[in-house]
């Protein structure tokens, strides 16, 4: 369940509240995300399955992921594919708070 950028949806909020159908961690996650992001993201919209597969994804992710939109587009797994991931400025802009999600894509590489 590595995502596009590298990061575990398995660990994400969204993913497991959908899995677990919680309520409060909707709750929560959206107040986070909302102040993390200055805008509104109400309970409703924190549905995940999971970036790469199918199913619902939250808006931001189906729509706005830059990383998403370029590894899609060029018909990658995974940034793990592209020669440039260690130096993707798109890329870094989540290296940047969350490192080992290279590991993770290193993994990826490399299974």
């Amino acid at each position: 369940m590595i995502a596009y950028c590298g990061l575990d949806c398995e660990k994400c909020d969204a993913y497991i509240a959908t899995k677990n159908n919680d309520d409060s961690l909707r709750e929560k996650t959206a107040k986070l995300w909302s102040e993390l992001n200055h805008a509104t993201i109400l309970p409703e919209h924190i549905n995940c399955t999971g970036c790469r597969a199918e199913g619902i994804k939250t808006f931001y992710c189906e729509n706005l992921c830059t990383v998403r939109k370029c590894a899609s587009e060029k018909g990658f797994v995974s940034c793990g594919e592209c020669l440039k991931m260690k130096n993707c400025p798109t890329l870094g802009v989540i290296t940047k708070n969350n490192p080992d999600i290279l590991k993770n894509l290193e993994k990826q590489r490399l299974s």
